[in-house]
């Protein structure tokens, strides 16, 4: 499978213009990936403070992914802050989410709420957060989904021998992007399976980000990545064979604490 990553700068709370420009950029892609990976609420930049720029679960940013999906005849996937109304939960009747959603051409779209919220940054005071883990299947790859903060919590993120490739879409700072680094390769080597970290540069009004975007092999080897502070699009194939391969020579995941 063949799979491209895309480091975004991304303009503050103006969708429009983020889809525009990552439309645009979409021109560098091989006409045959599988899959295309942005950032974490890659129309928006990470809002904190949801109100006016969320949209609906239903809304022109999930448009414009199905509708890419279906032209390129591959997956999408990037997270988006999304507001959704419920009549009898909370107070308000309104619940917002970082949703995480895996478009197919076909128009098939899973979602994975995050699940650990940055209660640092105050996320946590207006997101609800997911409790579900999900995997998505697609062309004979297993993706669990997951967002910038989940990546510092090994259990959530542990292989069950339930997924190959694990995915990361974030905001994540400048001042901790060795945390980034460091961490991702981490999970590529002790879950045994690939591992696409797709992170934003840039600036919004809480922080700085350098990117460090990177597709990385259950050997923990980078297979592509990003420059710094580059707006860029990087490919790579991910190579099942090779992969299940490796865990039959090797089984750690056998070897696992089930706790």
């Amino acid at each position: 499978m063949q799979i491209t990553i895309m480091q975004r700068d991304i303009v503050w709370a103006v969708p429009a213009e983020n889809i525009k420009r990552a439309t645009a950029a979409m021109s560098n892609i091989p006409a045959d990936t599988d899959l295309i990976v942005l950032p974490e609420m890659f129309s928006t930049g990470f809002a904190t403070e949801p109100d006016g720029i969320a949209e609906s679960d239903n809304g022109s940013t999930l448009a414009w992914m199905k509708l890419t999906a279906k032209e390129r005849n591959c997956a999408v996937a990037g997270s988006i802050a999304v507001q959704t109304s419920y009549t009898d939960s909370s107070p308000s009747g309104t619940f917002f989410h970082n949703r995480f959603y895996f478009v197919k051409p076909d128009g098939n779209v899973s979602f994975y709420d995050k699940h650990h919220l940055f209660t640092y940054g105050g996320e946590h005071l207006r997101y609800s957060a997911g409790e579900k883990r999900v995997i998505v299947e697609w062309r004979g790859v297993r993706f669990m989904l997951l967002v910038c903060y989940d990546l510092r919590f090994p259990m959530w993120n542990r292989n069950h021998e339930d997924y190959d490739a694990a995915i990361y879409v974030a905001s994540w700072p400048t001042r901790r992007i060795g945390a980034w680094q460091t961490l991702l390769h981490a999970r590529a080597i002790e879950n045994q399976c690939y591992v696409l970290g797709v992170n934003r540069i840039g600036n919004d009004p809480a922080c700085e980000y350098c990117g460090g975007s990177v597709i990385i092999d259950p050997y923990g080897n980078d297979i592509a990545t990003c420059m710094l502070d580059t707006e860029c699009e990087a490919t790579a194939i991910i190579d099942m064979e090779a992969l299940q391969a490796f865990r039959k020579k090797f089984p750690v995941l056998k070897d696992q604490d089930h706790l």
